[in-house]
């Protein structure tokens, strides 16, 4: 049987100040991709580098995206408080 990885939504902060939201099994690893790869998101290319400013982990795949769809929708003022209640 498989063992169940857990999921990780994340929150970035651009060097342009706007923000990205992803799902990941390895936040470490994501970083270095939005910082430093073409594996990194298209959004997040030309606003290098990144800073990751927020992280909740997730049982499944399922549960990450549903949140991360919730945050996406979130205002920047509601995502600042998310980040720093």
């Amino acid at each position: 049987m498989e063992e169940k990885k857990e999921w990780c939504v994340y929150i970035v902060v651009c060097s342009d100040g706007s923000m990205y939201t992803g799902i990941t099994t390895d936040p470490e690893r994501r970083i270095i991709e939005h910082n430093d790869s073409k594996k990194g998101a298209k959004y997040t290319r030309n606003r290098r580098p990144v800073n990751l400013v927020y992280s909740e982990i997730l049982p499944d795949r399922s549960s990450a995206s549903k949140r991360e769809y919730y945050i996406k929708k979130l205002s920047r003022t509601e995502k600042l408080k998310l980040i720093d209640p």
